[in-house]
Order: C-alpha cells, then sequence, then structure tokens
C-alpha cells in the first residue's frame, strides 16, 4: 500500500543530512558544553556554530540574540512570561488573537489568572487574519506586550506581522511572533519584520525534536522561567542538548538552500491539491486565506462528515493527514481556529489539514485526490445530515 505522510505541520521527518550531523555528538564528541576540558570545548564549539546558522537563517544582528529552547513551545513561554514579568514597570496589558496556538493562549491566559495582567484577544477577519485597525485600537500606555502568530498551525494564514510590529514599537511595547510554522519554509529576514522576539522549532523543518530558539533582540531584558545554571547567558538554565543543537543548526543551513525555489515548488502542489479537491468533491469550504497562506498548508472542512471519521478512512489507505494541531489531537471540541473565522461547531467538526514538505511528490497529491472523493462519499451516505438531491 502506497504511504503518503501530509501532516507535516506537526512534524518533518529529520533530514538524512541533519541526523548524520548529529551522529558524532552522541558517540565521539559528547562532552558538556560548560566544562573546561577538551571535549567540553569541542561541544562548545559545535553550540556556537549552530547558533550562528540559526543567526544566519532569520538574519539576527548578533548570534547572542539566539537563546537555545527544548522547541517551540519553551520559546513562546521564555517570551511572554519573561518578557512581561521583567517589563512589568510599563503595565500589565498584552495583545494576542483568539487564533494562536495554545502554547501562547494557555500562556497568556495562566498570566491572565494568576498573575494579574489583563489580556486583550483580538477577533480575526474570515480569513483568519488579524486586522490592523483592531490591533491599534487595542494598543494601551499601559501594554507591555503583544504577541502574534507569523502563520496559523492549522489554517496556515499569513499575519500582518511587519506592519503589527511597528505600532507595537512606536508605543514602546515588546513584540512577539511564533514563527514556528513560518521558519525554514519561507524567507524570513527578523531586522525587518522589527520583531522584539520570534520562537522557532527544529522539528517543524526536517531538524530533531526537542529543540528549538528563541530570537531576543539585543539589549531587552527578559526574566529566566529556569534556574540552575549559568547557561545561554543566565537566559535559559540546563545542561545543553548539543546533539539536538546540532541538529537545528544543520537543519537551518539546508534551510537556506533555495528557499524561493522550495516555497516556489510547494505552493504548486498545495494549488494542485486545492483544486483538486474543489473540483472532485462538493460543499466543501477552504479555510484560512486563498493565497497569504503558508506554501504547503492546505485546509478544508468537508460538510455533513466528522473530521475524526475523514482520518481515520484515510489512515487505512496510507494517508496521513490531521483535524489542526498535533497538540490538541486528543480533544473531542471543534477547533478554536475555525470557530474564530465565524464556523458553525457542526461545520468545524469536519475539517482537514494536509500539510505538505519537499520530501512530498505530484504522484503524493494524485493519491489523495483518487482516494478521498470516494472517502468522503461513503461518509457522507452514512451521515443522517447529509441528503443528496
Amino acid at each position: 500500500m502506497k504511504r503518503v505522510y501530509l501532516d507535516n505541520g506537526a512534524t518533518t521527518r529529520t533530514h538524512p543530512e541533519v541526523l548524520k550531523a548529529m551522529e558524532p555528538y552522541f558517540l565521539e564528541e559528547y562532552g558538556n558544553p560548560s566544562s573546561v576540558h577538551s571535549f567540553g570545548r569541542e561541544a562548545l564549539e559545535a553550540v556556537e556554530n549552530s547558533r550562528e546558522k540559526v543567526r544566519e537563517l532569520i538574519n539576527a544582528r548578533d548570534s547572542q540574540e539566539i537563546i537555545f529552547t527544548s522547541g517551540g513551545t519553551e520559546a513562546d513561554n521564555l517570551a511572554i512570561i519573561g518578557g512581561a514579568m521583567a517589563n512589568r514597570k510599563k503595565g500589565n496589558h498584552i495583545i494576542t488573537s483568539a487564533i494562536e496556538h495554545h502554547a501562547v493562549l494557555h500562556t497568556c491566559q495562566y498570566l491572565e489568572e494568576e498573575m494579574g495582567y489583563s489580556v486583550t484577544y483580538l477577533p480575526v477577519d474570515r480569513f483568519g487574519q488579524v486586522q490592523i485597525d483592531d490591533f491599534k485600537k487595542a494598543l494601551r500606555k499601559d501594554t507591555v506586550l503583544a504577541t502574534i502568530m507569523a502563520a496559523n498551525n492549522e489554517i496556515g494564514t499569513l499575519q500582518p506581522i511587519k506592519e503589527l510590529a511597528a505600532l507595537a514599537r512606536e508605543n514602546g511595547t515588546l513584540f512577539h511572533t511564533d514563527a514556528v510554522q513560518v521558519v525554514g519554509h519561507m524567507p524570513l529576514d527578523v531586522q525587518e519584520w522589527g520583531v522584539d522576539m520570534l520562537s522557532l522549532s527544529g522539528h517543524k523543518f526536517h531538524g530533531p525534536k526537542g529543540v528549538g530558539a528563541l530570537y531576543l533582540r539585543k539589549g531587552l531584558k527578559i526574566h529566566p522561567h529556569m534556574h540552575g545554571g549559568a547557561q545561554e547567558k543566565k537566559r535559559r538554565a540546563s545542561t545543553h542538548n548539543t546533539t539536538g543543537i546540532v541538529g537545528l543548526g544543520k537543519a537551518c543551513e539546508l534551510a537556506r538552500r533555495n528557499i524561493p525555489e522550495k516555497q516556489k515548488a510547494l505552493v504548486s502542489l498545495r494549488e494542485k491539491l486545492i483544486k483538486g479537491i474543489e473540483e472532485k468533491i462538493d460543499e466543501v469550504i477552504l479555510n484560512g486565506h486563498p493565497k497569504e497562506r503558508l506554501p504547503g498548508n492546505v485546509n478544508f472542512c468537508f460538510k455533513y462528515i466528522e473530521g475524526e471519521s475523514l482520518l481515520l478512512s484515510l489512515d487505512m489507505q496510507g494517508i496521513a493527514a490531521s483535524s489542526g494541531s498535533a497538540c490538541t489531537s486528543g480533544s473531542l471540541d471543534p477547533s478554536h481556529v475555525l470557530l474564530a473565522l465565524g464556523l458553525s461547531h457542526e461545520v468545524a467538526h469536519g475539517s482537514l489539514r494536509l500539510t505538505l514538505s519537499e520530501f512530498n511528490t505530484e504522484e503524493d497529491i494524485d493519491h489523495v485526490l483518487e482516494v478521498l472523493p470516494g472517502i468522503v462519499e461513503k461518509l457522507r451516505e452514512m451521515s443522517p445530515l447529509y441528503k443528496k438531491d
């Protein structure tokens, strides 16, 4: 049976070159980067080389603006809690959007419920975009932090980060963006964007799981959320995950190669998949912005059926997909992102997310378009909500 992996928004295949780069740090160069002997110095050099590769990918000014973390979730927590706590003299108001990843939403809720912060959750339009005027109106003198994702992990919609960050800067407000879905897939320049903080995660662009980074603009204060060591210039305690950091650095190096060409190829596959679904299956809704979206993201709602049944049926045909964020895959509740777009609970339950990577092919798309229509027809025939004309 042909197997097709279209859940790259959840995690990606580790690139063979990344694995090869990591191997020596398991068995040969296994020193602690904080140790002063030769084993430690060699490991520290590898960590700093990777820091430079992350810097190059996002065009930070200084490699010391890169703080290594265990992934995107930790980077989000460090940015939001650390940024808000370290700059509380400015105020206790935070701005975010209603469609953020739960790593951001739950962190903001924690600050709101446990630490006395006030949080504004901005609505989005029907395509999932934050409106610049809404953001501008929400800014207050006591707005200490704004956090808006660069691209949504479920529907792929891109946000006007450059414009939002400029407004925040004018107001003296720290601006953070969760760019986990963007880094490695699209050109990204933190200096051009004007952001103060940016989160990324290695396993979203063919690096290893369990490692990520936070970009923190030089000169800004942040309150560490982990204590116990002087690693990362006292900003993030814990022994360095040298092997993972080396893998992240290699993934960044690979991602820099021909990003425009890889992006163009992904957009071509994405558009073929979207067009095929719309032509072969009736009563579907494309979620997210039709053009301003991640190059490899496709998200549809199929009326009259449940996404879970659709996923299981696709899996039986060797096709891996998702109905939303992998972090909430065990939940029976409809996606908070789709509800924020104005979709009903009933329709939102019928969502399917298909996310591509550079390892996907035209044949993969053809296979999905061959299999999916029959699955949808079969499930609809079983649904009491579906009425054929």
